[in-house]
């Protein structure tokens, strides 16, 4: 189960280390997607075998199962954790996700969320801002 929030940051080479505290959980390789709200989704292999079965399930004839399908699937990359625990993130997901040096890792629970610093502030703060109106919301659906 994967909870908390981590601050670390990418050096020169792409290299962002997993918290040790998750280390075990991932082993020695992750699989690491284009995410919602523009961050990264950092899943465990057995994890995202699980998200990858229910995709395929998705009827190809909804545009949007299409979109939601390519989004996770075609924007996924499997990272080898070497021995000091980091990963090398490709280019294309550091641009996707706005990525500089500062970064965060959110755990929410199945999964890591992988942020930009400032964006997960700005985030944060609009989530924040509406704590009340989106416990409301929740509340609606028996949370």
């Amino acid at each position: 189960m994967f909870i908390g929030e981590y601050h670390h940051a990418i050096d020169e080479k792409g290299r962002l280390a997993v918290p040790v505290k998750f280390r075990q959980e991932i082993g020695r390789k992750v699989v690491v997607t284009r995410g919602l709200d523009n961050c990264l989704f950092v899943y465990t292999q057995k994890e995202w075998g699980t998200l990858a079965e229910r995709l395929s399930k998705l009827p190809v004839a909804k545009a949007n199962t299409r979109a939601f399908a390519r989004l996770m699937l075609a924007g996924a990359m499997e990272l080898e954790v070497d021995r000091q625990g980091r990963v090398i993130l490709p280019d294309y997901l550091r641009k996707y996700a706005g990525l500089k040096k500062k970064v965060v890792l959110a755990g929410l629970l199945n999964r890591l969320e992988l942020w930009d610093s400032a964006a997960w502030q700005k985030y944060q703060s609009g989530t924040e801002r509406n704590a009340g109106d989106i416990a409301e919301a929740l509340g609606e659906l028996g949370v």
